[in-house]
């Protein structure tokens, strides 16, 4: 009872257009005065939620985003990609997915990267022939990978709701990320495969590439930085996100000379409202998957989709098939909270890797960023190409594809996410 009163009036409360945390909660209490329980401990609930010391790793990384942004750090990781590849065919739409991978381990997140890379690159592919619409669907496809390059803030979750190590996880993340990107440039290429308006960039020489690289450096360093310091055990990853901060302040105000003091109120209330709503779903969804254990639903779930079938490969297919249906609806970072309590014992019972698992889910939810009707990265694309919905659609078809051939080969070839990991020895 409690299962049907819970799930129904999530969905409903969702076609509604409620927003996804709110429909979160308002389903959670609905399902806990279903069940009985005391409404008294919600409260108590939504802060133990967000009082973790790794989900601190979460306004930093979105801050260090910001203060990247505000620095011109996208702007210079632009014109390094289009002196490298922009004179060849199709360059610019190869040159947003490279600096998609590049700003994705700066800022962590899908719709931040789609934000930042859309204003410059959309307008610079109509300029130079492009389609309109598919350089908006590019744009937002390409920004997904934000979610899987780290530093990565679902990954952060991810950890946290099924116990694994961050540093181990954004290792994991790195191949898949770029084999994405491999995926949506194929698909790019299909897209403009016919198109005769398209103007090639003049071939840039030695010293202009050199100076791009120059002034690009200091934010190719940050990833390096991050990632290194993890690796090498001299920060954790809640560690790493606060000297991202403060390097990126170092680099914006003293390198590049972008940041002036009376920017920093701006910067810091930026970062304030987008951690405020991830940490407000957290907060909402950590109250549902409470109620989803204690109620015994997680587990009779869990037996139910066992007694599916016992196949490995037949349960991993299922889940494809699920996550494909609910990101269509729901975004990754409330998805876990959803799901995890349900399924980690699934995939404990059939042996399979939650590293691997972690990977091909937050995939899964990636894409999901660029399907109807909730694509979070289609939003920003469509607000920041002024085209509708219905526009942006039907160029974004390929990428899907694409995205979804890259899902299944990520959940059945699981050597591809734990490449890095076990050439690096980490346990």
């Amino acid at each position: 009872m409690i299962a049907v009163i819970l799930f129904s009036s999530f969905f409903f409360l969702l076609l509604c257009n409620v927003p996804v945390a709110a429909s979160m909660g308002l389903a959670t209490i609905l399902g806990a005065v279903a069940g009985g329980y005391s409404l008294s401990s919600i409260a108590n609930l939504m802060y133990a939620s967000i009082s973790k010391n790794v989900l601190l790793a979460i306004p930093y990384f979105i801050l260090t985003g910001v203060l990247m942004e505000y620095a011109g750090i996208s702007r210079r990781l632009i014109k390094l990609a289009e002196v490298c590849v922009g004179h060849i065919k199709g360059g610019l739409a190869y040159v947003v997915i490279i600096v998609a991978c590049f700003f994705a381990a700066i800022s962590g997140s899908g719709p931040a990267t789609v934000a930042a890379l859309g204003g410059i690159l959309i307008p610079a592919m109509e300029k130079n022939g492009y389609d309109k619409n598919m350089s908006a669907a590019l744009v937002a496809a390409s920004g997904g990978i934000g979610v899987i390059i780290p530093p990565s803030i679902a990954f952060v979750i991810f950890a946290m709701y099924a116990e694994l190590s961050v540093g181990k996880l954004f290792i994991c993340g790195i191949v898949p990320g770029l084999f994405l990107g491999g995926m949506y440039a194929i698909a790019a290429a299909w897209s403009i495969r016919k198109d005769k308006n398209i103007v090639k960039s003049k071939k840039a020489g030695n010293k202009e590439k050199l100076h791009a690289l120059r002034e690009a450096f200091w934010g190719l360093l940050t990833p390096f930085i991050i990632l290194g310091g993890i690796y090498t055990g001299v920060f954790t990853a809640t560690e790493a996100a606060g000297v991202a901060v403060v390097y990126s302040l170092f680099v914006g105000i003293f390198i590049y000379k972008e940041i002036k003091i009376k920017d920093l109120i701006h910067i810091f209330v930026d970062s304030a409202k987008t951690s405020a709503v991830v940490m407000y779903i957290l907060s909402t969804a950590g109250i549902l998957s409470w109620l989803l254990t204690t109620s015994g639903v997680a587990s009779d779930m869990s037996v139910a989709l066992m007694s599916l079938s016992s196949n490995k490969y037949m349960i991993l297919l299922l889940l494809n098939i699920l996550f494909v249906i609910a990101g269509c609806f729901v975004e990754a970072n409330s998805a876990f909270c959803l799901f995890l309590p349900i399924l980690l014992p699934i995939i404990d019972s059939i042996g399979y890797s939650r590293y691997v698992f972690a990977i091909f889910m937050v995939t899964s939810f990636a894409v999901g960023m660029v399907t109807p009707p909730v694509g979070a990265n289609l939003y920003v694309a469509c607000n920041i190409a002024k085209l509708s919905m219905t526009d942006i659609c039907k160029k974004v078809l390929p990428f899907i594809v694409m995205g979804m051939i890259a899902v299944l080969i990520l959940t059945y070839v699981p050597g591809i996410s734990l490449f890095l990991p076990n050439l690096l020895g980490m346990k």
